[in-house]
């Protein structure tokens, strides 16, 4: 949010989510982005898009389609033709959307950001000018913004574009905000993101920031003459399988929940630093603040035994056909999905073997093998930030080799888990958990591990039905292996927590 005057919010566009498939788009529901953005304007707040292509987000592939995987040559964030055709068709249907949100037509668009952070990446210095000019020819008339950290400012600027800073520390606004009057003079400075917690990895310690450290620098900023984007202010949900990931070292997959310990909670309460930013900028408005609009009442469930159980092996029959192939093909380049291939979830690999032996494969992310040999390769997410992007297809890539003879004829089982994969077959009894995925009424809430540092997901009031609620859980413990699983729940109000 943008401390006023003037007062408003940044809006990242997930290009993945809008195109599923290549030319078929969808900004319908929870993905309705004019409505949204309306929305915005109707409760007095300007608005800075961030339409990528590349947003980062911390969601799978910094919010890229995964079907551009599929050329094996593809290389993302350049001028690389198979991938530049992909943005003008997207750029084309979308921008039609924004042109009439902008504010010399009457919208609450102000500014349009070119790309993002793309001075970390750097692989094509024709990039960042195509990204522009693409904006520009498709009738973005608005103030175009860039976007970097401490270490890709210098190589991020664009002739005839503003560049904005994101950081975290005071010692990180003084160097940032000295190179700013450097290249740009007296033009305005902005910390577009000014990092107000950090995101949580399955596995890792869940990261908080001191208030006291968020008022000194916040303060710092505006000392500076700065105008700021506190990110985040409300962080969310990665709902279903959207979570992105990181890889340096090592692979880190981000938890379910966005929460990032924002000025906000994941489900919209008061922290003591929304108290606290609160008083520091009504000091500074010198006008009187409203009250805070009334909570939403919360609840959390009893622990609930499910009803009903069914073995994923057992429910095979009901799934669609397997793809046939003689070797392994990974998720993005399975021929499904009118030829897309398969961008989230979960796909199972068969074949029969007549020996014992040692394997070798590469499973991304992570696979369980059983007897008639099948491995199980869950996505747990594509890194959305630094130099692997282009390196991440799912599933089995390449061979899987016994005692060094690569294996032939598979089936392969796409289990994408989305709405309709619920609705197959009749569940039978049992239970068990572990490390899985919890959908409400056919809503996936995301997944959830025993690793930490996550405990609960948060589940929308608007998802519930009055009366009796449906739960399905894809849990994996112990064998026979994973299972799906049902049970139900009563109404018990608007906003819940799921634990």
């Amino acid at each position: 949010w943008v401390v006023c005057p003037p007062l408003g919010g940044a809006v990242y566009v997930p290009w993945n989510l809008h195109e599923p498939e290549r030319g078929k788009f969808d900004f319908s529901g929870n993905l309705d982005m004019e409505a949204f953005i309306l929305l915005a304007a109707e409760v007095g707040l300007w608005v800075i898009l961030r339409p990528g292509p590349y947003i980062c987000s911390e969601i799978d592939l910094g919010g890229l389609p995964s079907w551009l995987l599929q050329d094996s040559s593809m290389k993302l964030r350049t001028t690389y033709e198979g991938f530049t055709k992909a943005v003008d068709l997207y750029f084309d249907h979308l921008m039609a959307r924004v042109v009439p949100l902008q504010y010399k037509n009457g919208g609450p668009i102000i500014a349009v950001q070119v790309e993002n952070e793309y001075g970390s990446y750097n692989k094509d210095p024709a990039y960042m000018p195509y990204i522009k000019k693409a904006l520009e020819d498709r009738g973005i008339v608005e103030l175009l913004l860039t976007s970097d950290n401490e270490d890709g400012l210098s190589k991020g600027t664009v002739d005839g574009v503003l560049a904005t800073i994101n950081l975290q520390s005071q010692n990180e606004l003084r160097l940032l905000h000295n190179f700013l009057q450097s290249v740009q003079g007296v033009r305005p400075k902005m910390v577009m993101e000014y990092w107000t917690g950090w995101f949580d990895s399955w596995g890792g310690p869940h990261h908080i920031l001191d208030t006291s450290e968020v008022l000194r620098t916040v303060s710092a900023i505006i000392d500076a003459g700065a105008s700021i984007n506190l990110y985040m202010f409300h962080g969310g949900t990665n709902f279903g399988f959207i979570n992105g990931a990181m890889h340096f070292q090592d692979y880190m997959s981000d938890v379910t929940s966005y929460d990032y310990d924002a000025v906000l909670t994941e489900a919209g309460d008061y922290t003591p630093k929304y108290i606290r930013l609160r008083e520091l900028f009504g000091s500074i408005s010198g006008a009187s603040l409203p009250l805070p609009p009334d909570l939403l009442p919360k609840v959390r469930y009893e622990p609930v035994v499910p009803a009903f159980y069914l073995s994923l092996w057992d429910a095979l029959p009901y799934i669609k056909e397997p793809v046939t192939s003689e070797k392994p093909v990974n998720m993005e380049n399975l021929p499904i999905n009118d030829g897309n291939g398969q961008s989230f979830g979960y796909t199972l690999y068969e074949t029969t073997i007549t020996s014992s032996g040692i394997l070798s494969a590469l499973v991304r992310d992570r696979g369980q093998g059983f007897t008639i040999l099948r491995i199980l390769v869950e996505n747990c997410g594509r890194v959305n930030y630094g130099e692997n992007i282009d390196n991440q297809r799912k599933g089995l890539i390449g061979d899987i080799y016994l005692n060094d003879t690569p294996l032939k004829k598979f089936k392969i089982y796409s289990l994408d888990m989305k709405k309709s994969f619920f609705q197959r077959w009749a569940p039978c009894k049992g239970w068990g958990r572990g490390k899985g995925v919890v959908f409400v009424n056919g809503y996936n809430l995301g997944r959830y591990w025993n690793i930490g540092p996550q405990e609960t997901l948060y589940l929308p009031g608007v998802w519930l039905n009055e009366g009796i609620n449906q739960v399905g859980q894809e849990g994996q413990k112990s064998w026979p292996g994973p299972v799906i699983q049902f049970m139900e729940m009563p109404y018990l109000g608007r906003q819940q927590y799921v634990e």
